[in-house]
């Protein structure tokens, strides 16, 4: 192991209980092992153990699964009503000890105005009738119960309802109460989730949110007191000893309603600020918990908690830092954390250990490989969110996220296998085949590794001279650096196998191809829309790869996540981006998180980047474009450049046949989690 890294792997205390290293997994919404949403209520989760003890016995110190409501999200049966759940995680428990490992169970108060209300559960909720009706299955007044009236942040039509202070005191017996049933399972402490991300507890602690004229509202004690009233409680019940976390952000990163402020941005700060901060990291340590686990932001700035690719590495380390010099516990510091960073960190006493989430669920080994000096070998997370938490919004619209997907959280666009372990896994052939991949992106390269590890003779042709397709492009600007890893990793996966791979051979058609199988993976090609002028345009592949350059004003038509990914990148280049759109908003495609589209779209706002909505292309010349209006009018918005990103279409080089399989975008414009999963999903069956 590099020396660098020695800092990680020294052991330290939360309160007496002593973690063999200083890597935390975070917790991350789906991976309770409690369940997670399913319509059968809380029960002890085999995927999520799985997922556990298999990071356990490669070297993780502290695991925090994901959240656990104290009361099922249906049927509204409480935790500590589930006596067999609690027998099950105490078996569970004695095998996480057997690697080392420390385990901590996150409970959480509730949502309240972040509860991600779905398209479907919506209009349910809005009509008293059908509000009613569904109480005894889904009671969401309980859901979205907040400090105060107010609307809820994925549904501003919708006015979350004021918790009663007889609400208050059942959730905090049930955290006692819950508390010691983890105790006695053999857990080693718990977490209470949360004064932070604009959970239920940091809407009462946050002045904004908390218009309350109780003692539960007003003062900073009073707002505060809901969460030492937990602490307490769970203390009373548990002993003193007993090991008590809180997540906490050190910021809110908030400047108003679904408003929050971007890195670098001036704003005034109207959640929690770093002064009352000071004083708050204080204040609850003082109640009574033993560690902190920090980072930045609500629902409102969700990219400082759930940062995307644009957000920079180690973003909330300065302030979690800066927040560790008020408080005597131990201060764990998430957020896109390098493992570098956090040592350098640790070492010279601004942190007690790194919080890391998602880089466990891309690969399960990333520490072990650490340890093994093989740092190449680690597969990057690449901060998409696509497959692990892709909750999707976008104006006049709530959560757009597919029902399959909310009930599967924490799975990975990158790793077919994590939390869906019983779909897909690598099982050798039945019988051995030879079987051609024709292209050489993602999903191709995806594709062989899977034919290859179960057995199966595997010849690869790309027509240009390397492996990585439209991916290639994608990674190209300069805040993908993670995207850029990406590709080195399979690149060096390729070689690992007995996989022939043919570079610089296009292949015109399937005659010829000598082979049992053929998965067709030659992706898609851009959509050439029907404009005047047409021509002067710069296609957003040919601007990504370099082939085209631009000027210094600079129209990109379509507000997409690819357009407005280009349009940062300009910004970011010293250029004056403009985006023209037809859509209501920026990104509206599903599947798309909102942390990564609210960090655009508030980016653009701050940085007083042009975007037209509602607006089409009519015409575009050597010196801009002309624009239609949403009021129907002509306008010209003067240009340098123009870059065209109106989507894709497949192009499969072959129809499906008996042995011929199309993959990716191929067969359907997606991303990398359609691509890689579609993949599995055809591979294993060969």
């Amino acid at each position: 192991m590099d020396a660098k890294y020695q800092a990680l792997f020294t052991p330290w205390k939360i309160g007496n209980v002593e973690i063999k290293n200083r890597i935390v997994m975070c917790p991350m919404g789906g991976t309770s092992l409690f369940g997670w949403f399913e319509l059968t209520g809380c029960h002890f989760d085999k995927e999520a153990a799985k997922l556990f003890l298999e990071r356990a016995n490669n070297n993780v110190g502290l695991i925090i699964p994901g959240i656990a409501p104290l009361k099922d999200v249906f049927w509204g049966k409480w935790l500590w009503q589930n006596e067999k759940m609690f027998q099950d995680l105490k078996a569970f428990m004695d095998e996480i000890h057997k690697t080392g490992a420390k385990l901590f169970i996150q409970l959480t108060a509730g949502m309240g105005r972040s509860w991600a209300i779905t398209e479907l559960i919506g209009p349910l909720h809005k009509n008293k009738f059908t509000r009613t009706l569904l109480k005894p299955i889904l009671d969401t007044s309980h859901e979205l119960a907040s400090p105060s009236p107010q609307p809820a942040r994925w549904a501003p039509d919708i006015t979350c309802p004021e918790m009663t202070r007889e609400q208050i005191h059942e959730i905090i017996e049930a955290f006692a109460k819950t508390a010691k049933l983890c105790k006695e399972a053999g857990v080693d402490g718990v977490e209470v989730h949360a004064v932070h991300e604009g959970y239920l507890l940091d809407q009462f602690a946050i002045e904004f949110f908390n218009k309350r004229t109780d003692e539960y509202g007003g003062s900073f004690e009073n707002r505060y007191r809901f969460a030492a009233e937990v602490v307490k409680a769970i203390k009373a019940s548990c002993g003193d000893d007993y090991p008590v976390s809180l997540r906490y952000s050190v910021e809110s990163k908030l400047k108003g309603f679904q408003q929050g402020i971007v890195p670098g941005e001036e704003a005034v700060e109207v959640g929690r600020a770093m002064e009352e901060s000071e004083r708050a990291a204080k204040y609850l340590q003082d109640a009574g918990y033993d560690m902190l686990n920090a980072d930045n932001g609500t629902y409102d700035s969700w990219y400082w908690a759930h940062p995307p690719m644009y957000m920079p590495q180690n973003c909330n380390l300065e302030d979690v830092s800066h927040i560790k010099q008020f408080v005597d516990i131990p201060v764990v510091c998430a957020g896109r954390m390098e493992p570098d960073t956090a040592a350098e960190a640790i070492a010279a006493g601004k942190i007690d250990a790194m919080g890391v989430a998602r880089q466990f669920l891309v690969d399960p080994q990333w520490i072990t490989k650490i340890l093994e000096d093989r740092l190449e070998d680690i597969k990057p997370c690449i901060c998409c969110h696509s497959g692990c938490f892709n909750f999707s919004s976008s104006k006049g619209h709530y959560n757009t996220q597919d029902l399959t997907d909310t009930m599967g959280l924490a799975r990975c666009a990158l790793n077919a296998e994590t939390m869906q372990s019983t779909k897909h896994y690598i099982k050798p052939a039945k019988k051995v085949k030879n079987i051609a991949v024709i292209g050489g992106g993602i999903g191709g390269m995806e594709a062989a590794l899977v034919l290859a590890k179960r057995g199966h003779k595997v010849t690869l042709y790309e027509k240009s001279d390397r492996l990585g397709g439209v991916f290639i492009a994608a990674a190209a600007p300069s805040f993908k650096e993670k995207d850029r890893d990406l590709l080195a990793w399979y690149a060096r996966e390729m070689k690992k196998y007995p996989i022939t791979v043919h570079l610089n051979t296009l292949i015109p058609s399937l005659e010829g191809i000598e082979a049992d199988e053929i998965i067709i993976a030659t992706g898609s090609t851009p959509n050439r829309i029907p404009v005047k002028g047409v021509e002067y345009g710069i296609q957003a592949t040919e601007f990504l790869l370099g082939e085209k350059e631009v000027g210094q004003n600079v129209v990109i038509v379509g507000g997409g996540l690819t357009g407005c990914e280009i349009a940062y990148e300009l910004y970011l280049q010293g250029k004056h981006p403009t985006i023209v759109e037809m859509q209501d908003d920026l990104i509206t495609a599903k599947g798309v998180c909102l942390a990564n589209t609210s960090y655009l779209r508030d980016f653009f706002k701050a940085n007083n980047v042009p975007v037209y909505l509602e607006t089409s292309l009519h015409e575009i010349a050597p010196d801009g474009v002309m624009a239609v209006g949403k009021d129907g009018r002509s306008f010209k918005i003067a240009a340098d450049s123009v870059i065209l990103s109106t989507g894709y279409k497949p192009a499969p080089l072959a129809p499906k046949a008996k042995n011929v399989h199309i993959i990716g975008d191929a067969q359907k414009v997606g991303n990398l989690r359609s691509v890689i999963w579609g993949a599995w999903d055809v591979c294993m069956k060969l």
